[in-house]
This record gives C-alpha cells, structure tokens and sequence, in this order.
C-alpha cells in the first residue's frame, strides 16, 4: 500500500536526502507530496467559503500564497518531527482536491492531524478514505502511539469524520480560538494506537 522514492537533494542551500514522492494508495485516491503545479489548485480549494469557513485563512486565498504554501509543503518530511502535508490526488481525474496536515511531534510517538477538501468531492467518503490511509500509515509504519485532532464545535462534519474513524472526543475548550472576529469553541478529539483498526 505505501512506497516512496529516495534522493538527495537541495533545499535552502543544504543538500539533504528526502523522499521525492510518497506515495499511499487507496481503492480511489493517491496521497502525495506537493509539488508546484499544485498551487492553482489549492488556492481554488482554499478560497472556497464552505471551505475556509472554520479555518485559519480567508477566501479568496490569494495565489501567490498558494504559490508559497506548495513549496514550503513539498520542502517537508513525513517522518521527521515538524509539519507535513500530504496532497490528496483523485487517482481516476489525475486532479489535487484537498490534503491532510500531520504535524509530528519531536518523540515521533505523537502526532497531530487535519484535512481539507475541495467542495466537488465533499460527501462521496474522500476525505474519510484519505485521513484513514495516512492514520494506517502513522500507526502501522510509524509506530505512534497517539493522534489528536481539534475542530471548531460547529464543524459538525470533521468532528463526525473523526469519530467514524475511532477517535474518542476528550474535551472542549470554550473560546479557545479567536479567528474571523470572534471566539470559537474547539472540540479536542483523540485516537490511540491501540484503537486503530477497532472502528
């Protein structure tokens, strides 16, 4: 289910080995690492209002941002501590239509995750199918011990995508966010490696 390419290569001026492409394939989908024609893509996905709705940025998400965003994202290491994300690639469109976010905590046993996708493919199970792929990949390859995931309390869909995938919902933090002028509940949602598999 999952391989990857090895090279050595220069980012920043150092050269450092990385693999080129991850790869994970599902029955439908092939999560991957970014690359620079993805950019148009994402700034679509991402200017979206349903999308950005409970996220950081603000639709329109201005291209040039995009532009920036792909290539730090390509730059990243799924299996070093710091942020990942990988590229959701529809395998039968050959199209970009949303990513999971990893960010791998400095123990390499902890990690935190979200996940984002474009209005056409919402609904249809992409993103349950995807985030369970890179879980698959975190517990059985990586060896985790614990993945965590925080939603707005009112994004009603993303909390029941966690909890269809297992994830046990461990708190809520009142005004805990401050985003697009207002104070936001967050729900804190959590999934052992013992559990992987159970739901």
């Amino acid at each position: 289910m999952f391989s990857c390419a090895g090279a050595a290569v220069e980012i920043h001026g150092t050269a450092r080995a990385y693999p080129v492409r991850v790869l994970i394939a599902t029955e439908r989908l092939v999560l991957r690492r970014f690359r620079a024609s993805d950019a148009a893509a994402l700034a679509a996905y991402r200017s979206a209002p349903e999308v950005a709705r409970y996220q950081s940025w603000d639709a329109p998400f201005p291209a040039e941002k995009a532009v920036v965003a792909v290539r730090n994202f390509a730059a990243g290491t799924p299996d070093r501590p710091g942020h990942f994300q990988y590229g959701i690639e529809h395998a039968a469109d050959r199209v970009l239509i949303g990513d999971v976010y990893v960010r791998l905590h400095d123990n390499l046993k902890q990690a935190e995750i979200g996940f984002t996708l474009a209005p056409a493919y919402q609904k249809r199970g992409y993103a349950t199918e995807a985030v369970r792929a890179v879980l698959d990949r975190l517990f059985r390859l990586q060896g985790l011990h614990k993945v965590t995931g925080e939603c707005d309390a009112r994004n009603k869909a993303s909390a029941a995508l966690m909890e269809r995938l297992g994830f046990q919902r461990e708190g809520l933090l009142r005004q805990q966010t401050y985003i697009k002028g207002e104070w936001t509940d967050d729900l804190i949602y959590g999934l052992l490696g013992t559990e992987w598999g159970r739901a």
